[in-house]
């Protein structure tokens, strides 16, 4: 992004109550935003830290409402990326860590309402995230984060809405290009202060904008709070089906420029697609001993089912450490969290203490088949792989909150993380040696906070804090020799981070963020070798991500309200290794020279949305998003261009005594731009690219009613 553009958006913060056509956001509602992402309720305001929050008319976009994405462009620090290929998960990283991540989200800690989503070995998924009955998420970047455990660079947090009185319901509909459409219904009600129920029943289907890219979800997300006296228990349910998703895989350069809605041949011979099912049961229960003491606890179980077809080759499968090219995946999971918070005083001032046990295991009961019977491809064939993997974490935490007065504030932690992986192989012939194994990390995670309020629209933080990720139970599935077992040599990437911040909001409805990080990582994590539908993992030495962070409201003349998220990430190796580049690569001869850019990381992002209007009568919004160039391996010999695309939405709300609602029109890439929406970090067969949508119309409706 050009220095000019920089300076107009600096001077436009800067400049913001000049144009403010008066008070329309008070402070004091601003002070209303309460996070968690601390453990305990803070205003965002107050906490030395990154923390960003989306809610209410931000969270209310004009969208189909089918991915998280849509909901987070304007998080600075957070790359969200749509891969419009459902069979894969959605791509989210935070300040340049994750994005290794073919599939699946790794480096990014995941909850809802509390629960994880994110395994105890790191990997996690939002494809059951319930968009449809959320009400805010929260978003904290940088050293806190680590506070979270194993795969800490950043915490997103996604809330439900509660119960309200009296009794309604509110049905949602979308529907746009490429046959994609989504129904929602939701009932909420409440009693007294008593007890309150919110549930919502949602459905996506789309024919894909890409050939071979079909897919439909349905999911359920109920919740409940019950409270009596001091104490309080809410129930959770959540459950997510989605059968038969086709997956068009990655394009390689050639093919994305000569025709980006293709799938790969790949994909047709061997008809790839993934059907997942989970369901999940949750319990919390916080009481109050006094008002300066709560004890809550949180229980939480799950399952979690995967079939997916790959398109491996049938050659490389008679290979007989070959684990074949269908994955069927049964995974149960559990975990229980107790933390105790006391408010006490230290020297007069107030202090706050929270401490707690955490425990999470999971359960994978991994069978691998052949991709063809005979002649016949795509279809499950004979038995290949059959083991048992079980990783369980147990983590202690503690941190503390104290005020020496009314404009200071630190805040520090620690976490200690013992995390025990175990392998047990089932599938034992002459030519297939036991592959059972096991290995234990452990890591302690300090991190310091320290705020600064000279008035209460201005705050000025700084943090530091160590943090640790493990190898996830795909990553150690093969070793880069070719013998058998898991890859327990594999090291733990462990990372030094720190950051200063300032944070402005003022009555007139102004808020703006800047934040400087950096982040030095050890043994960082990354691809050795690719051959035979095995990708094995290695330590690559030293890492380093520094860059700054910016993010603006700014109210206008009128009704009118600009928004800017800008992020600048300079990630790189800091020492050489070798790699491989090429499909088969048995072993890794290609040299990554020293201060080689770490692939996956745009250099720039750029948000920015011009809004007029509010939730009742007419509104209108221009948005703009750019990304600069994406290396897509670790050799940095080719990059995703760069893009700017740009979208435009209208729409009406009402209220009445009764029902409210709203109507919406929308245009993406309003120019047609032809781009990558999304790479796949390192592919063995160098097709990196999933291309975004061209121009796209998305209609909708929203309507609640009271009893």
């Amino acid at each position: 992004m050009s220095k000019c553009a920089l300076a107009l958006a600096g001077m436009l913060t800067l400049c913001g109550p000049v144009f403010a056509a008066g008070p329309q956001r008070k402070l004091e509602e601003l002070d209303r935003i309460q996070v968690t992402a601390t453990r305990t309720p803070h205003a965002a305001q107050d906490v030395p830290a990154s923390i960003s929050v989306v809610e209410g008319p931000d969270y209310r976009t004009d969208t189909l409402g089918a991915s998280l994405s849509e909901k987070l462009a304007t998080i600075p620090g957070l790359l969200a990326r749509n891969r419009h290929n459902y069979a894969q998960d959605e791509q989210l990283s935070i300040r340049g860590s994750g994005t290794r991540a073919s599939f699946g989200i790794r480096g990014v800690r995941l909850y809802v309402d509390g629960i994880p989503a994110t395994m105890p070995d790191g990997q996690g998924q939002v494809s059951h995230f319930p968009l449809a009955t959320a009400e805010r998420i929260e978003v904290l970047r940088g050293p806190f984060s680590a506070l979270y455990g194993n795969a800490s660079g950043g915490v997103i947090q996604l809330f439900t809405a509660d119960g309200t009185a009296p009794t309604n319901i509110g049905i949602a509909s979308a529907g746009g290009s490429d046959d994609s459409r989504r129904l929602g219904v939701d009932l909420r009600g409440a009693q007294a202060d008593r007890f309150d129920y919110s549930l919502g029943l949602n459905h996506f289907a789309t024919d894909g904008f890409r050939d071979h890219s079909r897919a439909e979800r349905t999911a359920f997300n109920g919740k409940a709070n019950l409270s009596r006296g001091n104490t309080t228990v809410t129930l959770l349910a959540n459950a997510l089906s989605a059968p038969g998703t086709l997956d068009p895989l990655g394009l390689s350069r050639v093919q994305f420029e000569a025709d980006p809605r293709q799938a790969t041949e790949g994909a047709h011979l061997f008809n790839t697609r993934k059907s997942v099912s989970q369901r999940q049961l949750g319990a919390v229960l916080a009481h109050d001993f006094t008002s300066d003491a709560q004890l809550r606890l949180l229980a939480y179980a799950g399952e979690r089912e995967v079939t997916q077809f790959l398109a491996i080759p049938v050659a490389t499968q008679r290979n007989p450490l070959s684990g074949g090219g269908v994955i069927d995946l049964r995974a149960p999971y559990a975990g229980l969290d107790a933390r105790w918070t006391q408010t006490a005083t230290l020297a007069g001032k107030p202090l706050e203490v929270v401490v707690g046990l955490g425990y999470d295991q999971l359960r994978q009961d991994r069978r691998g088949y052949e991709n063809f019977v005979g002649s016949q491809l795509g279809v499950r064939g004979a038995l290949r792989l059959q083991q048992d993997d079980r990783v369980a974490a147990l983590d202690q935490y503690a941190q503390a909150t104290w005020r020496p007065d009314e404009a200071w504030s630190l805040m520090a932690g620690v976490r200690r993380s013992e995390i025990a992986f175990r392998s047990r192989d089932r599938y034992i012939t002459t030519a297939n040696p036991d592959d059972s194994g096991r290995v234990t990390y452990r890591a302690t995670s300090p991190v310091f906070g320290l705020g600064w309020q000279p008035r209460p629209s201005l705050h000025v933080y700084a943090s530091y804090g160590h943090g640790f990720e493990t190898p996830t139970f795909n990553e150690l599935g093969y070793r880069a020799d070719g013998g058998s077992g898991l890859n327990f040599g594999l090291r733990p990437a462990r990372t030094r981070s720190g950051e200063v911040g300032m944070k402005l909001q003022d009555d007139a409805g102004l808020r703006t963020e800047v934040v400087l990080f950096r982040a030095d990582t050890r043994d960082e994590l990354t691809v050795n070798t690719s051959s035979g539908g095995r990708t094995t993992f290695q330590n690559a030495g030293d890492a380093r991500r520094f860059g700054a962070e910016w993010s603006a409201s700014l109210p206008l003349a009128g009704a009118w309200r600009a928004l800017f998220a800008y992020t600048h990430v300079n990630a790189r190796f800091r020492d050489g290794f070798l790699t491989c580049v090429t499909t088969p690569c048995a072993q890794a001869t290609i040299v990554v020279a020293p201060d080689t850019r770490i692939p996956g990381v745009p250099r720039n992002t750029l948000y920015a949305a011009l809004h007029w209007g509010d939730e009742i009568g007419w509104h209108v919004r221009f948005d703009g998003q750019y990304g600069g160039a994406v290396p897509v391996n670790n050799l940095d010999d080719e990059r995703a261009d760069a893009y700017a695309v740009f979208g435009a939405s209208a729409g009406y709300g009402f209220r009445d005594a009764r029902s409210e609602g709203r109507v919406f029109f929308a245009v993406g890439n309003a120019f047609d731009r032809r781009y990558a929406g999304s790479v796949i970090v390192n592919e063995g067969n160098r097709r990196y690219y999933e291309p975004a949508p061209g121009r796209k119309a998305t209609v909708g409706i929203e309507w609640r009613w009271r009893d």
